[in-house]
C-alpha cells in the first residue's frame, strides 16, 4: 500500500484468496439497484441485481447476469421473460426484501403482463423482456433480453457504492 496523497492505494493480482478484496474493488464503481422478475412453476420470483446494463437501441437490448451458485438461478436460467426494474430512491425496503427471499412482493405494489411476468410499479424505470441470448460468464451467465415494453417516470435513483446505499437526483 502507499499514501498517494489522495488516501491509501492497494494493488494485488486478484485470485482465490482475495475475492473480498475483489469485490471491495468492484464496489467502487457506483451502481443502480435493480429488481429481476419471472413467473415461475413455484410463482412469480424477483432477484436484486446490479449487473444490469442497456446493450443496444437496434434492436432494443439490455444485459444482466445471475450468478450460477444463487439458489434463485434455475428460476431465471428457465424465464423465456422477464422484467427489469430500475429502482427509486424510496424503494430500498423492497431491494432488501429480495436479497431475502424470491418471493417478497407482499411489501410492492405489483401487477402481471400479458406473459405472467410480475412487475413492480412506481419504479423509475421498467423494461419487460424476451430472452434473447444466454452466454458464458466465469461464474455467473450473461443474459440478454429484447426489451419489448418500456415504462419510466420521474424520481431520484436507489444506488449502491462502496456497500451502501445512496440517493442520486438529477442534476
Amino acid at each position: 500500500m502507499a499514501d498517494c496523497g489522495r488516501g491509501m492505494v492497494t494493488q494485488f493480482k486478484p485470485d482465490q484468496d482475495n475475492n473480498g478484496m475483489l469485490r471491495d474493488a468492484f464496489s467502487r464503481f457506483m451502481s443502480g439497484i435493480t429488481i429481476v422478475t419471472a413467473a415461475s412453476g413455484q410463482g412469480p420470483v424477483g432477484i436484486t441485481a446490479n449487473s444490469f446494463s442497456s446493450l443496444s437501441l437496434n434492436p432494443p437490448l439490455v444485459l444482466w447476469s445471475p450468478a450460477i451458485e444463487s439458489r434463485r438461478f434455475e428460476f431465471f436460467e428457465k424465464a423465456e421473460y422477464f422484467a427489469i426494474h430500475i429502482l427509486a430512491s424510496n424503494q430500498e425496503n423492497i431491494c432488501n426484501n429480495f436479497v431475502k427471499s424470491p418471493f417478497a412482493f407482499e411489501d410492492s405494489e405489483t401487477k402481471k403482463n400479458i406473459r405472467g411476468v410480475p412487475l413492480i410499479e412506481n419504479c423509475l424505470a421498467r423494461f419487460e423482456c424476451k430472452k434473447s441470448a444466454i452466454y458464458p460468464g466465469g461464474d455467473h451467465i450473461i443474459m440478454v433480453g429484447e426489451v419489448e415494453n418500456v415504462e419510466m417516470r420521474e424520481g431520484n435513483a436507489l444506488t449502491f457504492f462502496a456497500g451502501r446505499f445512496r440517493e442520486l437526483g438529477a442534476l
